[in-house]
């Protein structure tokens, strides 16, 4: 038997200072095709997220004003004190009741965030995601756009496993880092580059050479690894391609000037000391990137799952609700608990309202508005503290892309969420027969 190949780690770091992946140029990487795809019809999807559940009332003494799920039934529901904000929306709105992923039952109340757009099983000590639905419809149709997709959290960066600060996951599960400073959203998305467009050219030449000598020597390197090695090996390549990805992007982006927005409104400089006015700069952040066609996916992840780390769980303390975030989701069921719990809630819900206004007035080029192209799914992975079934949620827009709203749509708990996520793909035009443990589409929310 062979003995394992030894790598020296300084030898290693020498052969890949530099890199580059190569794609073959493609049709869409001309200024002129560019121009003629995102001038099509586009289509979005945003996902925003919030920790610990909601305010599930139980027993016959159950204070239902502060339900979070509507009560009654299909087209009669009627919505509680936390989400009322949301009534002038009824007819562009659906909630699911019953719906969870199948894998997460099997996990811990504080890991589910991590798969909430992915389905994945984490078995045992192996926490390995795999790609989200945001990932799937970026790949698609993300070329038409500067950036292919936004993902943001309040949190930032990407977190533990089972204790995501992200939600989207690329291809093969690797966590996307989330951006969480408003001011450097917005250069990202419309600021302008002091630096020659020669300079940066010749720094994204540059970039795009060392990538190279990185993919030579990747060859030389995996062949000698072992297999839990390459493995490894193949995770990092798959960083490195995502890099590529970005270098090549912005060289066919380079002579396109960014759009010109107002940011007068903004509160740029916002973090997480004051949430009213980050919560709603980072909403303000997503309308714009969808409104310039900047991108045409976008996720938020408003706190994770890392209890009393997260910078998020101090949010409703802040804003006077009586408690951290996790706290309030743990005392819901005492006397009180659940007002405190609603009133956080109807907070969180006044702020998506103003960001659906925002979309169902702004008006596209076909007569419509932006809300009837964009899918607007609004959650968590928890439904009371900690329990990972029946998820509160909500799927809002899109219809013009096949949905129907106005309803409340309720599952028996063998239907997987996957389902939903499969139903969203097929609608946004991201061909999907099935999706992780899914059975099929959701024909009820199906126009």
């Amino acid at each position: 038997m062979n003995k394992p190949w030894h790598l020296d780690r300084r030898t290693f770091l020498r052969g890949t200072a530099g890199v580059s992946l190569s794609l073959p140029f493609l049709e869409c990487m001309g200024a002129t095709e560019k121009t003629t795809v995102a001038a099509s019809k586009p289509v979005r999807l945003c996902a925003v997220y919030f920790p610990y559940g909601a305010a599930t009332p139980r027993g016959k003494d159950a204070d239902l004003n502060w339900s979070w799920m509507p009560q009654g039934e299909g087209a009669d529901f009627q919505l509680g004190e936390s989400l009322k904000s949301l009534e002038p929306f009824r007819d562009d709105i659906t909630f699911l009741k019953g719906l969870s992923h199948l894998n997460g039952r099997k996990m811990g109340g504080h890991d589910t965030a991590d798969i909430w757009l992915t389905g994945a099983q984490f078995k045992g000590g192996q926490f390995r995601n795999s790609v989200s639905i945001d990932q799937l419809a970026a790949q698609q149709f993300g070329d038409a756009t500067r950036y292919s997709s936004l993902t943001m959290s309040t949190d930032g960066g990407v977190g533990e496993p089972t204790r995501s600060s992200t939600l989207s996951f690329g291809r093969n599960g690797q966590p996307i880092p989330a951006h969480n400073r408003p001011r450097l959203i917005f250069d990202r998305l419309f600021g302008v580059n002091p630096e020659s467009a020669e300079k940066q050219r010749q720094e994204l030449v540059n970039s795009g050479s060392m990538l190279d000598l990185l993919l030579d020597h990747s060859k030389s390197v995996r062949k000698n690894l072992g297999k839990q090695d390459q493995q490894k090996f193949d995770e990092y390549l798959e960083s490195v391609r995502a890099i590529e990805k970005r270098v090549d992007r912005s060289q066919r982006w380079l002579d396109i000037p960014k759009p010109e927005v107002d940011a007068s409104g903004l509160h740029l400089d916002s973090d997480d000391n004051t949430p009213e006015e980050y919560i709603q700069t980072m909403y303000d952040l997503i309308f714009l990137a969808f409104q310039t066609d900047s991108t045409r996916v976008a996720t938020y992840q408003i706190g994770n799952m890392n209890g009393a780390t997260s910078v998020a769980g101090k949010f409703p303390q802040l804003l006077d609700f009586g408690g951290t975030l996790h706290n309030l989701a743990h005392g819901a069921g005492k006397p009180g608990g659940m007002e405190k719990l609603g009133k956080w809630e109807k907070y969180l819900a006044e702020k998506l309202t103003g960001f659906l206004e925002r979309l169902r007035s702004t008006e596209e080029g076909d007569g419509g508005h932006l809300l009837d192209s964009t899918m607007v799914l609004y959650g968590s992975s928890n439904s009371n503290t900690h329990n990972n079934t029946n998820y509160p949620l909500m799927l809002a827009g899109g219809k013009k892309l096949g949905l129907k709203h106005g309803q409340l749509v309720n599952y028996g708990a063998d239907t997987p969420l996957t389902n939903l996520h499969v139903t969203m793909l097929n609608r946004l035009g991201v061909p999907s027969d099935g999706f992780v443990d899914s059975t099929g589409e959701l024909t009820e929310i199906m126009s």
